[in-house]
């Protein structure tokens, strides 16, 4: 166990109330304790991905990771999808609000990205067509 701690919970949206007796909730209100717990990354399995498939169940939300190729162009070769993520809804939530934290600051520092593969592409061969 390498002992890395994370980020404080409530940054991610995750943080508990330490609990209060009914009457003092009525006079006070709530405050959330900061958390941190302790990770064991040390059996992780690091792998790159370009492409993210999203589907679901009632109760599950499904994302499979994979390659594509050629993002740029079609081509017969199949995206080889090798990590698949299930998790429940409310985990999900909660990733999409660190994973936007995230880029938020990303954009922040470094400019907007631009998710589609083909504007990219575009602004890249022509870089003063859209200034």
């Amino acid at each position: 166990m390498n002992g890395r701690s994370t980020p404080s919970l409530t940054e991610l949206g995750m943080s508990t109330d330490a609990g209060s007796s009914p009457s003092a909730a009525a006079d006070v209100p709530p405050v959330a304790v900061p958390q941190t717990m302790s990770i064991d990354d040390s059996n992780m399995i690091a792998s790159y991905s370009n492409f993210c498939r999203v589907t679901g169940t009632p109760e599950e939300l499904i994302v499979d990771f994979g390659t594509n190729p050629s993002p740029f162009e079609y081509t017969p070769e199949p995206v080889v999808v090798t990590q698949r993520i299930v998790t429940n809804f409310f985990t999900a939530k909660r990733m999409l609000h660190a994973l936007q934290l995230t880029l938020d600051r990303h954009e922040a520092a470094f400019g907007v990205i631009e998710p589609d593969v083909q504007r990219r592409a575009m602004d890249a061969q022509h870089p003063q067509a859209h200034r």
